[in-house]
């Protein structure tokens, strides 16, 4: 089976979509978003390695922290994105191109505005969060959050440029931007952690660093370089029936990136009360099995991109069956991530530290957590293909459920007899219930759109 040349133009990349076997479309949309996956999750591995190693357990447990705070203040961000993959895909389905690129123009300004002003909030999270936290990490987690505000503005054109390239059946492109950040974001970590030793400082710094020259590109690449894809800022102006859209597409996945990072951060919230050494072997286990979840969760995106397309074209049957493939691919690569990772786990967290009590902890964590894969591929994949249909209210709820009704209150239900390891626990259980969930729900929908045509 001969894979896509990577060098489609998006009419050629629809025809496959819309034309193409619907396992042959999945292996090329889905090779690129599994390469984007894995680099994406090489980024937090590298920098937790760099911190772990070089900036200590205290700043590592500090970022664990802080992560999620970061990714509620950008919630906005990933609520545009998922809004340019549904309303951009669907419009690229209908072959109305010339609407779908002045919409993205409209995606990339209003996502860049909001970007700037989102940053005040991540300092007052800062100030507000820090000084209610275990004094051990206080001032890290401070530091942290207070100057990755700067990097907010630059992250949130990040989002928006991969689901507008996403939505154009070039996940490539994204994988691209990946790997020219991973490669900077190694070397700045070199120079601020390992040669000038700046520690919590030298962290945000090497992404500041590598997330301006990233954006730099991707501004040419949308704006400067000639192609049926490049964007016009000449005579914009926001359409007001555009924005509209935007928000009523784009508001429920805000709200559930938004929720989700809550309930991380409320999690993350009951761990420290343990100490930094467990919230730092949450820290590892967590950056390792992000590699782990990337296999069966990578079909999402893949799915997002054949069901809006093939729902504006008109042929919800196979938009169906596109659903159900990726769901079952998604199940089979979790299981072979299983297989594979258990084996290794004590060989992978050994790399952060030698510390016995830590890596104890850590490894019971990694177990738990990779058992989980196969539940989360499938609620991801179910996900897309609503996210697909324009109903992103759906991946709100079964946000909410996983995170909220499922996992949060099993930890709250199970820490008395379970200790930190309740934390674990929950995920396991949170994953599988949610995925349940969503095959019920999904075979259950109307496979229509749920999003309303722009009248010419």
């Amino acid at each position: 089976m001969r894979i896509a040349s990577l060098n489609q133009t998006s009419s050629q990349r629809r025809e496959l979509i819309l034309s193409g076997s619907i396992l042959r479309t999945l292996v090329v949309l889905s090779v690129p978003s599994l390469m984007f996956g894995c680099v994406q999750s090489l980024m937090p591995l590298m920098d937790g390695l760099f911190i772990s190693n070089l900036a200590g357990d205290i700043a590592m447990s500090a970022v664990t922290y802080s992560t999620p705070v970061i990714n509620m203040v950008s919630a906005i961000a990933q609520g545009l994105s998922v809004a340019a993959m549904a309303i951009l895909g669907q419009l690229n389905g209908r072959g109305n191109l010339a609407e779908s690129r002045r919409t993205a123009t409209q995606i990339v300004v209003a996502g860049s505005l909001l970007g700037c002003l989102s940053a005040p909030f991540l300092v007052a999270a800062a100030a507000l969060v820090s000084g209610r936290i275990n004094p051990e990490i206080s001032r890290d987690v401070f530091l942290y959050l207070s100057l990755s505000a700067i990097v907010l503005p630059f992250s949130f054109m990040e989002s928006i440029y991969n689901g507008i390239m996403s939505a154009n059946g070039k996940p490539e492109a994204p994988f691209i931007r990946m790997v020219i950040m991973l490669a900077l974001k190694i070397a700045f970590n070199f120079l601020f952690l390992r040669f000038l030793g700046l520690g919590i400082v030298g962290c945000v710094l090497a992404s500041l660093f590598a997330n301006a020259l990233v954006t730099a590109w991707m501004f040419h690449e949308l704006f400067v370089r000639k192609g049926e894809d490049r964007l016009e800022l000449k005579g914009f102006g926001f359409d007001r029936a555009i924005v509209r859209q935007l928000a009523r597409v784009g508001f429920p996945a805000m709200l559930n990136s938004l929720f989700l990072n809550l309930g991380f951060f409320l999690i993350n919230n009951e761990t420290q009360r343990y100490g930094s050494l467990v919230l730092t072997a949450q820290g590892i286990a967590s950056n390792i099995t992000a590699i782990c979840y990337t296999l069966p969760g990578t079909f999402g995106s893949a799915v997002t991109m054949m069901v809006s397309m093939n729902i504006g074209a008109g042929k919800p049957a196979k938009a169906r069956r596109s659903c159900l493939v990726g769901c079952v691919a998604s199940a089979l690569a979790g299981a072979c991530v299983i297989a594979i990772v258990l084996p290794l786990s004590s060989h992978l967290t050994v790399l952060f530290t030698r510390e016995a009590g830590l890596l104890e902890i850590a490894n019971h964590a990694l177990h738990i957590y990779t058992y989980s894969v196969i539940g989360f591929g499938v609620c991801m994949t179910v996900q897309g293909a609503f996210i697909g249909l324009g109903r992103t209210k759906v991946p709100l709820v079964l946000g909410i459920l996983r995170i909220w009704l499922l996992r949060y209150a099993f930890i709250l239900a199970t820490e008395r007899s379970l200790s930190f390891y309740s934390v674990f626990w929950g995920n396991l259980f949170s994953n599988y219930a949610a995925a349940l969930i969503a095959i019920v729900l999904i075979a259950r929908v109307k496979w229509v759109s749920a999003i309303v045509a722009k009248r010419p």
